[in-house]
């Protein structure tokens, strides 16, 4: 059997933000994302719409590699942060 055929899929939704000027290193993990970098703004936007994403993807009762693009799409876009 070909080794890919015996992994299983993972995904995780990666943020990172290039705008930090502060020199501080910003990084937050969740089980299902990782956010590196940016502004102390722009890392917590990015976090709070990781976080809703996970939570909203918990409702529905799927996990990411389940989801189609479309599927995903309309998740995050509910899910960012304003």
């Amino acid at each position: 059997m070909d080794k890919k055929q015996n992994k299983t899929a993972h995904a995780i939704l990666v943020g990172l933000g290039f705008d930090a000027s502060d020199g501080h290193t910003r990084i937050t993990k969740g089980e299902k994302f990782r956010i590196l970098g940016g502004s102390e703004e722009t890392h917590d936007k990015m976090a709070e719409t990781a976080v809703k994403f996970t939570e909203k993807l918990s409702l529905k009762g799927k996990q990411m590699e389940e989801l189609s693009k479309n599927e995903f799409a309309d998740i995050l876009s509910e899910s960012i942060a304003k």
